[in-house]
């Protein structure tokens, strides 16, 4: 079934409603699956315009176009395991908002994450992991020691913790992405996904008002930041 958007979104807030929308309604269990037909394929084979970028982890659960009922051609995905962030991941970004045009960046992370499961287990054991996991893990590890400085024991906070640090780095990191920022052309939100629910959570953002969810809040709702 094919649900296009009649006019793709030009601001960060158009950007951001659009995702929340579908998000509800894939939580509700009434996805529209837009953008998902042959038309749309057609139409988007000699060039590509997503309204958002999307870095998120690679958990084979936390599929960016599912979650937010999106289609071909919406979203612009990279994915690593713990959304850990390299030079290659930067230029990705940065290639979404400068290149293509895309008026917001999420970054997706979710509850029972592997990566920083793992990462959790290897700063308390003093372990080593093998292979370029070993890379992966020490991306993450600044995320868990900021998270047990403040004290953080559960699951859920050392999640948003890594969330946010995703969303400084990139931000720290990109002077690209923190001019654009700046000028207003593109926000970035930080979210949590949660898996049994299906629903996500506003961690933090930049370049639109959006308070952080409560605990109680069941999903991302259009309402308005941040830095």
């Amino acid at each position: 079934m094919s649900d296009a958007t009649p006019v793709a979104p030009a601001t960060p807030r158009e950007a951001f409603d659009l995702l929340s929308t579908g998000n509800l309604r894939f939580a509700a269990s009434t996805p529209r699956h837009p953008n998902q037909d042959a038309v749309r394929r057609a139409d988007t084979a000699s060039a590509q315009h997503p309204h958002a970028v999307l870095l998120g982890c690679s958990d084979s659960r936390l599929a960016a176009e599912i979650i937010f009922d999106q289609g071909l051609g919406d979203l612009f995905v990279v994915r690593t395991a713990g959304h850990a962030v390299g030079p290659e991941v930067l230029g990705s970004i940065e290639y979404g908002v400068s290149v293509l045009g895309c008026p917001l960046v999420v970054v997706l992370g979710h509850d029972a994450c592997g990566a920083v499961a793992a990462t959790r287990a290897a700063v308390k054991d003093g372990t080593t992991a093998r292979g370029y996991l070993r890379d992966v893990i020490e991306r993450v590890t600044p995320s868990v020691l900021a998270a047990q400085a403040a004290g953080v024991s559960e699951d859920d906070g050392f999640i948003a913790t890594h969330v946010r640090h995703t969303v400084d780095l990139i931000m720290d990191r990109s002077q690209e992405l923190a001019d654009q920022v700046a000028s207003g052309r593109t926000a970035v939100v930080g979210l949590t996904y949660r898996l049994a629910e299906g629903t996500v959570r506003t961690v933090t953002s930049r370049g639109l008002d959006l308070p952080p969810a409560s605990a109680t809040t069941p999903a991302v709702a259009p309402t308005s930041n941040s830095r």
